[in-house]
C-alpha cells in the first residue's frame, strides 16, 4: 500500500510545496592550464622556458590586481582585505545589501590570502626532461559580489596566480524569485526560501525550466567582466559542478502546524535511519565492500534543529527553516557519485547507452536535478511513515465527519454516544456506557 505522504495528510495546513536548486558552486578551469602536462605543453608551444613559469604568471597577476582596483573605483567602492577567516563574508554582504538594496550591480569586492593550486618547474635528471609538476601555495583571491538581473546574488572568486581556477556561486531560489517577478507572480522571500507564492504550480514549472545554455553564456560574460587579463589570452574556461544543493520546501501556513510534528519526525529519524536507508535515499546500492563513510548527525542550533545523513560525498538533511518550512535537501559534493542512463563514448570510437557515473560538467545540472529530486522524494516517503501526534486526531476526524455521496449523506460516528461507541466494541465485551458514567462522574 502506498504511503500517505505528509503533503497529502496535512494538505489543509500546507500553503504549497516547491523543489528547486539552492546553493550552486561552479568551478571554472582552463583545459590548457588545468594539469601539469597541459601547462607544460602550453609553455613549450609558445617557446617559454619551463623555469620561466613564474615570469609568465607574474604580469597576469599584476593585471588582475589592477583591474580589481579599477572596477572598485568605477563603482565608488574600495577593495576590502579580509584578514581573518573568522569573518563570515556572507554576513558582511547581507549587511551591505540591506543598506544598498537589491538592485542589480556590484555589491562589494573582497580580497583574501587563501590556498591555491599551482605548479613547480622540475628537471628530471634521469630522463633529461623538464616539466611542471603540481604544487600548492597561497595567493591573493578577489571575491566579486554582485547582483545579476537574472541570477540574483552571485560571486566570482578570482585567484591571482596560475592556473587561475575560478569559483562561481549562485542560488537557485534567487534566480527563481527573479523569474517569478518577471512574470508578475506575487511572492515573498525570507533569506533563500519562499514564505509564500501565489502560484506554486507555475513556480515549479519555472524551477524545472532552468536553461543551462543561458547559465553558460553568463559565466563566460562574467570572466570577460571580472578577469579580462585571462580572457585576453584566448583561452576558454570549462565549467564543472563543484557543489549542488537541491531543496524540497514544504511551506506550512502556521508555525504551530509544523512544530506539532517536527520534533517527532527528527527524533524518530535519527534513531531509525540505518546505513541501508541512507543508501536507498541517495539511490545507491549498499555493497559489502562499500568504502564510503555513512553516518547520521543531529544538531541543535540557535535557528533550530537539523538532522543530516551522509554517504561519502553526498548527504541529505531535514530541518525547519524559519519555523514554518520543512526543508529536505540533498547535497552533492561530487556529482560522479550518482549514476544515470546516458551515452558513453569509448576510446575506440564506439558508443553505448548505459547506467554510469554522471559527468561533472554544468550540462549535467538537468539530469542531476531529477536524481536529487528523487532522493528528496524517497526521504519524504520515509518520514511520512512516521506516526505523528496528529495521526490519531486525523483518523478520529475522518470517521466522525459526515460522508456525502451524490444526493445521499451518511452521518459520522460519535464515539461519545453509547450506540455509536458500541459498534466498535467486541460483542463479547461488557458494554461501557460512556454517557451514564460521564454524568455520574466515574
Amino acid at each position: 500500500m502506498a504511503t500517505n505522504l505528509l503533503t497529502e495528510r496535512f494538505s489543509a495546513q500546507i500553503a504549497g510545496v516547491l523543489s528547486c536548486y539552492d546553493r550552486l558552486i561552479v568551478q571554472g578551469t582552463i583545459p590548457d592550464f588545468c594539469y601539469g602536462q597541459a601547462m607544460t605543453n602550453y609553455l613549450n608551444e609558445r617557446r617559454i622556458r619551463i623555469f620561466d613559469y613564474a615570469q609568465f604568471a607574474q604580469p597576469l597577476r599584476e593585471a588582475l590586481r589592477e583591474h580589481a582596483e579599477r572596477v572598485a573605483a568605477e563603482n565608488g567602492i574600495e577593495v576590502e582585505f579580509i584578514r581573518t577567516s573568522r569573518m563570515r563574508k556572507s554576513d558582511k554582504i547581507a549587511a551591505l545589501i540591506q543598506q544598498r538594496g537589491t538592485q542589480p550591480g556590484l555589491v562589494a569586492i573582497l580580497s583574501a590570502m587563501e590556498p591555491c593550486s599551482t605548479y613547480k618547474p622540475w628537471h628530471d635528471k634521469t630522463t633529461g626532461k623538464t616539466f611542471l609538476r603540481p604544487d600548492s601555495g597561497k595567493c591573493l583571491h578577489y571575491y566579486f559580489y554582485f547582483i545579476d538581473e537574472h541570477l540574483g546574488l552571485c560571486y566570482l572568486r578570482v585567484p591571482t596566480w596560475c592556473p587561475f581556477r575560478l569559483q562561481f556561486y549562485c542560488n537557485g531560489h534567487f534566480w527563481l524569485a527573479n523569474e517569478l517577478g518577471r512574470r508578475g507572480i506575487a511572492h515573498q522571500m525570507l533569506d533563500n526560501a519562499f514564505r509564500s507564492i501565489d502560484n506554486f504550480a507555475r513556480a515549479q514549472e519555472l524551477a524545472d525550466g532552468l536553461r543551462i545554455q543561458t547559465l553558460h553564456r553568463k559565466l563566460d560574460a562574467f570572466v570577460r567582466r571580472f578577469s579580462p587579463a585571462i580572457a585576453d589570452l584566448g583561452v576558454t574556461y570549462h565549467w564543472s559542478i563543484d557543489q549542488a544543493e537541491y531543496a524540497t520546501d514544504i511551506v506550512f501556513r502556521r508555525r504551530e502546524d509544523l512544530q506539532a510534528i517536527y520534533d517527532r519526525l527528527t527524533r524518530t529519524a535519527i534513531h531509525t535511519v540505518k546505513p541501508e536507508n541512507v543508501a536507498t535515499f541517495l539511490g545507491r546500492p549498499l555493497h559489502p565492500n562499500n568504502r564510503d563513510e555513512i553516518g547520521n548527525r543531529f544538531e541543535t542550533r540557535i535557528v533550530g534543529t537539523r538532522i543530516k545523513h551522509t554517504m561519502g560525498p553526498a548527504s541529505i538533511k531535514m530541518y525547519d527553516k524559519h519555523g514554518f518550512i520543512l526543508r529536505i535537501e540533498t547535497t552533492a559534493n561530487d556529482v560522479s557519485f550518482f549514476k544515470h542512463y546516458r551515452k558513453v563514448e569509448h576510446r575506440d570510437g564506439t558508443t553505448e547507452t548505459k547506467w554510469t557515473s554522471m559527468k561533472k560538467g554544468i550540462y549535467s545540472l538537468s539530469p542531476l536535478r531529477d536524481v536529487l529530486c528523487a532522493a528528496n522524494r524517497r526521504y519524504l516517503e520515509f518520514i511520512s511513515a512516521i506516526d505523528t501526534p496528529t495521526a490519531g486526531i486525523d483518523a478520529l476526524r475522518k470517521i466522525s465527519e459526515t460522508l456525502y455521496q451524490g444526493e445521499h449523506s451518511y452521518p459520522g460516528f460519535n464515539l461519545f454516544h453509547s450506540p455509536d461507541c458500541g459498534i466498535f466494541l467486541p460483542k463479547n465485551e461488557e458494554f461501557y456506557d460512556i454517557e451514564s458514567n460521564a454524568k455520574s462522574g466515574t
